[in-house]
């Protein structure tokens, strides 16, 4: 994996307080003894769970207002409130109302009292520096001016602005003097310059990037077209700033830094609180279905067969690559015999190393299997585009343009490349290109439907057989 896919970003700021609300909810119910039995205790968790999902009290963004804070804590708490009681009304058990309002109120006082003191460690660690965004800027106008301001003012909300690039020959420019360039300030220095456009391209290259928020004014469409190129292959968000808040097109994102409007490239469907929620909550139920009443047998018997058939491991483990670009340990049944290019080599038809259980395996994709242990995990999803090994992805950046956005979601078991016909050996320009196009119009247009859509077809071909599946 390249230096500059390196992210700064916590994995833990979300688990963290998913587990510290889980263990306060449970601990205020058992006190007031409304622990009827396990059905109820699961029932609890796995409601407030759900509402999170809609009350988007687990979306952590950067600059997010205390008001939106209320707002989403003041939903959570009523739905969640009207669930619990729908569960004793239907149950038709006794609840004392008194004492469940008490109930509430403690856990209203608790979780908000640690929302707070969790947000308030959460800035402070940013702003000593930790769970930081690194970003540069394009352009010196008056419209970079203000979001460079807020970022510097605001060091609790993780930016770290490394430099700003300008080409002030340009002639659509807002400035011609070279001095403008020198109006970035903050209370301990000045924000480095740091070069031309034509330095940012390289500058991309070389080092670790996060985020680039362009000026419009300062930026010709053939430049801003290339950076855009460079961030889709270099998996960095770019971002553009207007002289103006008028929305250009639908399919921007408006965000505001304090008063200051940007616009996010790239959006789809994922980026939604509540889409990827119910997406990874679907993961999670799938992959422990399968994991329990499938596995569990399928487990004992291929050991046998594979034991019987080779010499060699049960499971074989792989490095491939997932979302954002990092690397991670891809799971499957051992289908060859061992050998020293299976990190290196993509396998073909009637392909040598294969055995003859392996055949088996993997014309009916039970080899795949072990995956929803990567799904369970979160390295993974049931449906998404297939992970590929780190030197293929080398190679494949270089052919196809657009290579790098397929790394902009997790990686999936099935995806639909595959199920449009799209695997096995590659053999020409036009086999990988297909497959990242197909994988791109999923990130795009990503919907629950499809990927039970997906899933639904991937069954059928693990059925009646793929002929591209060796």
């Amino acid at each position: 994996m390249e230096s500059n896919l390196i992210k700064h970003y916590s994995i833990f700021i979300r688990p963290i307080s998913i587990i510290a609300h889980l263990i306060i909810i449970n601990a205020i119910f058992y006190y007031f003894g409304y622990y009827d039995n396990v059905f109820f205790v699961a029932f609890l968790n796995v409601a407030w769970l759900v509402t999170a999902v809609f009350s988007k009290i687990y979306f952590f963004h950067r600059t997010i207002t205390v008001t939106s804070v209320v707002r989403q804590l003041s939903i959570h708490f009523a739905i969640f409130a009207l669930i619990v009681m729908s569960y004793y009304a239907v149950g038709h058990k006794v609840l004392v109302l008194k004492q469940f309002m008490f109930l509430l109120l403690y856990i209203v006082l608790s979780v908000t009292l640690f929302r707070s003191l969790y947000f308030t460690a959460l800035r402070r660690y940013r702003v000593g520096g930790k769970n930081y965004r690194r970003v540069v800027l394009l352009g010196s106008n008056k419209s970079l001016k203000p979001l460079a301001n807020f970022m510097m003012n605001r060091s609790d909300f993780g930016y770290k602005i490394i430099g700003y690039f300008s080409d002030l020959t340009n002639p659509k420019l807002s400035y011609e003097e070279p001095a403008d360039r020198a109006f970035f300030k903050k209370p301990n220095g000045d924000i480095p310059f740091l070069g031309t456009t034509e330095d940012l391209k390289t500058f991309i290259e070389q080092n670790i990037i996060d985020e680039i928020y362009c000026s419009l004014s300062e930026t010709d469409d053939q430049t801003l077209k290339q950076i855009i190129d460079l961030g889709d292959k270099k998996v960095i968000s770019i971002k553009l700033v207007p002289d103006s808040k008028d929305v250009l097109t639908k399919n921007l994102k408006l965000e505001y830094y304090g008063f200051v409007p940007v616009f996010s490239l790239r959006s789809f469907p994922l980026e939604r609180p509540l889409a990827r929620y119910s997406k990874r909550l679907f993961d999670i139920i799938f992959s422990l279905f399968v994991i329990v009443f499938v596995m569990s047998w399928v487990i004992p018997i291929l050991f046998i067969l594979i034991k019987l058939d080779s010499k060699g491991p049960l499971f074989f483990n792989q490095t491939r690559e997932g979302l954002k670009g990092e690397t991670f340990t891809c799971f499957k049944f051992r289908s060859m015999t061992p050998n020293s290019r299976s990190d290196f080599d993509q396998t073909v038809k009637n392909d040598h190393r294969i055995t003859r259980v392996g055949k088996f395996i993997r014309k009916t994709s039970i080899d795949e299997l072990p995956q929803f242990f990567n799904v369970l995990m979160g390295t993974m999803s049931v449906v998404g585009p297939r992970p590929h090994m780190p030197n293929q992805s080398k190679i494949f950046k270089s052919v196809v343009d657009k290579y790098m956005v397929r790394h902009f979601i997790k990686p999936g078991i099935t995806g639909l490349a595959q199920v449009r016909g799209y695997r096995g050996e590659i053999e020409t320009e036009k086999d990988i290109i297909q497959r990242i196009n197909a994988d791109i119009f999923y990130l795009e247009n990503w919907s629950f439907v499809m990927d039970i859509n997906i899933i639904i077809k991937t069954f059928i071909k693990m059925i009646l057989g793929d002929e591209k599946a060796y």
